[in-house]
């Protein structure tokens, strides 16, 4: 582990014995001193999906995973000791014991349900963890400040799962965008999630018997949200589209697509200054402008054959990229010429992977800031809560980044919400 080395100790003679050239590292093999030792915390099937990206890295060692329900964290247990051919994987119920625990884990993967994954990362980079979190990565802006400080005055390293920061396609229309080669950018459109309304449910599903503590620690569940009886419902993923649980149509795409949109733009440290409410109930066609005056909008369908797909417009052409392209979309082909070139340039000015765990990982070693570090997260999740705050309050809003601000005493009371005791962060 990166923390610290394991050593024999001893005086006296003893047998000789073979050492595995795992354990010295032969064969490709990374020994386990140098290990990132890693856990999990909440991994359903979206996290399933992030370990089982993560297992196959030399150099990691998944070690514990916690989760407040009994199933998922006993699938996790069987993957891991599947994976590694023994049964070494320990579960926990309770994140507080699993931190205060395994002082031995670098990092943790975070992929509860989204109102758990920014009070999970302060609390796993309070007791010394590194944070991989699943997006979006903060309820409110407030939290995703938290994160931001927090991350910043431990120096730990952090990074949200916005993974097409890391995707060629994706690099490739970044850096066409960035370089001047689509001349003056004036236009980004993000794709946000073709389903549901950014208006969201306060009610609750009707209530049903409490389960055994040790199946779904129903308190533990909820968290910082508000109170409410159990339903079955919530836990097989029904908590999407309820106020306490989610960031609606906006945020279930925007998280990865505002992110996308504003590295392009060169502006991963700042937010939109202006949000024009449209009368929909999605947000579909939303105009949102920066301080440079360089519009983003948001539309549901119409410039993309994939999901998660973002486009800048120019005054000398266009690229676009969403998932499963072949190559981007582009206004001339030619600008294709220089794909190969454009993104080795790119890997080769910031040192980065094309893989977006694997520069999580090599950060861990490093130290150094990953692509959607906790400022990136901040500043791109503060789009979507504002774009969602525009909606919900059915007019158009304006907006101090560095502030923080709204010009508007009703979209200030938004920023923040009550946290249930005690998750408080």
């Amino acid at each position: 582990m990166l923390k610290g080395t394991a050593t024999l100790a001893g005086g006296a003679w003893a047998a000789p014995y073979i050492v595995p050239a795992s354990v010295l590292g032969r064969n490709g093999a990374v020994p386990p001193s140098e290990k990132i030792v890693v856990g999990g915390i909440g991994i359903g099937r979206r996290g399933t999906h992030d370990l089982k990206w993560m297992l196959p890295e030399k150099d990691v060692q998944f070690v514990a995973v916690c989760d407040a329900q009994k199933s998922r964290r006993e699938a996790v247990k069987k993957l891991v000791d599947t994976t590694y051919g023994n049964s070494d994987c320990k579960v926990y119920g309770d994140l507080r014991e699993f931190l205060e625990q395994r002082k031995d884990i670098d990092a943790v993967l975070i992929a509860t349900g989204d109102r758990w994954h920014a009070p999970a990362a302060v609390m796993a980079m309070r007791a010394g963890k590194d944070v991989f979190s699943e997006k979006p990565s903060c309820m409110t802006i407030e939290e995703g400040k938290a994160v931001m400080d927090t991350a910043r005055s431990l120096g730990r390293v952090y990074q949200t799962c916005t993974q097409r920061l890391s995707e060629p396609n994706f690099v490739f229309c970044f850096e066409m965008a960035r370089s001047g080669r689509l001349g003056e950018v004036h236009t980004a459109r993000a794709h946000i999630a073709p389903w549901d309304a950014a208006e969201l449910k306060h009610e609750w599903l009707p209530p049903e018997p409490l389960p055994p503590k040790d199946e779904v620690d129903w308190d533990l569940w909820l968290g910082p949200c508000r109170w409410r009886p159990f339903n079955s419902s919530y836990v097989r993923g029904a908590w999407r589209g309820h106020y306490d649980f989610h960031t609606s149509c906006i945020g279930e795409w925007g998280a990865h697509t505002f992110a996308q949109c504003q590295a392009g733009l060169n502006l991963l440290d700042t937010s939109p200054v202006e949000y024009e409410y449209v009368k929909n109930t999605t947000g579909d066609g939303m105009v949102t402008r920066f301080a440079n005056g360089v519009k983003m909008t948001l539309h549901r369908e119409g410039y993309w054959r994939g999901s998660c797909g973002m486009r800048f417009e120019g005054t000398e052409g266009w690229v676009a990229a969403a998932d499963n392209y072949e190559r981007p979309d582009v206004s001339d082909p030619a600008m294709l010429a220089d794909f190969d070139k454009i993104v080795s340039a790119y890997k080769e000015r910031t040192g980065r992977a094309l893989n977006h765990m694997r520069n999580f990982l090599d950060c861990v070693r490093s130290r150094q800031q990953p692509v959607a570090n906790a400022d990136v997260m901040y500043h791109t999740m503060t789009t979507v809560h504002a774009a969602n705050i525009c909606m919900w309050l059915k007019r158009d809003m304006k907006f101090d980044p560095a502030k923080a601000e709204f010009a508007d005493a009703d979209a200030n009371g938004f920023r923040s919400r009550p946290m249930r005791a005690p998750w408080t962060i």
